[in-house]
């Protein structure tokens, strides 16, 4: 997929992670929605990004991907202003063991609502072309003892991930869904005082701080977009796992339905 001028939404774009999907797109020439609750960080960064690559290029919308009504009259209003939708990154996600319900609503829930609205538009694409990529976690292909519930979800995002493009790889239309799974990325998300909001119960493990203050261990958001440019501009990926973290980018291989098997 050639990436200039194509329409992206990026869901959690106001920050860390999603912030650089956001620049990354905007970089190789494509249009942006990036969707957050955080409606000071995201105007904000939407002023900085207009200035930098032009207001009729980049545009935030304020929602909660754990609410129905926001999320999908936000999306209608994306295709309102750009007329389709291209690229989809479902990015929003939270690490949060004491609200545990709260963790599933936005990284499940969320995710597979936005993966459902964005094949629902880019069915109607002229070209009927599409990728999505759901970001999940190393978490999702192995797991965090001190988040169990955060690990279940990203668990989750793998596995309907990679039964929906398997559905779509059988349809007549040329969309694709690809998982990222990242290593622990340096953001803000997790800093040494405030474990205990993320972690909860599990906050007392032995050695959990030293985990979060070792920062060499972990990956840039900027590698990680980067390394999300592959499963978009490489047509023939589709129900790909790609892992990236500080032992560098590799391809997951998980088994298979034997009535899938070539």
């Amino acid at each position: 997929m050639d990436l200039q001028n194509k329409v992206a939404v990026v869901t959690g774009g106001a920050q860390g992670l999603g912030k650089a999907f956001v620049e990354i797109l905007l970089k190789k020439g494509s249009n942006v929605a990036f969707i957050d609750v955080n409606e000071p960080l995201g105007k904000e960064l939407k002023a900085a990004l207009a200035e930098e690559y032009g207001a009729d290029r980049v545009e935030f919308y304020v929602a909660d991907v754990s609410s129905k009504e926001e999320f999908t009259g936000v999306f209608q209003k994306i295709v309102d202003k750009f007329g389709h939708i291209d690229i989809m990154y479902n990015n929003a996600g939270v690490v949060n063991e004491n609200d545990w319900e709260k963790t599933i609503a936005i990284n499940m829930v969320g995710l597979v609502r936005g993966t459902y609205l964005a094949l629902k538009y880019m069915k109607n694409n002229p070209d009927r072309k599409g990728a999505i990529i759901n970001i999940s976690s190393t978490a999702g292909l192995w797991f965090v003892p001190t988040a169990p519930i955060y690990t279940a979800t990203k668990y989750a995002v793998v596995g309907f991930s990679r039964a929906i493009a398997a559905v779509a790889m059988n349809s007549n239309l040329e969309l694709r869904i690809n998982i990222l799974c990242p290593g622990m990325v340096k953001t803000n998300l997790l800093s040494s005082n405030n474990i205990e909001d993320h972690f909860g119960q599990f906050s007392h493990i032995a050695g959990l701080k030293d985990m979060v203050l070792e920062r060499n261990s972990f990956v840039t958001a900027d590698d990680v977009a980067e390394a999300s440019l592959i499963l978009l501009t490489d047509e023939s990926k589709n129900g790909e796992i790609l892992k990236i973290d500080s032992h560098g980018i590799e391809f997951i291989s998980l088994p298979e339905p034997s009535a899938m098997r070539k």
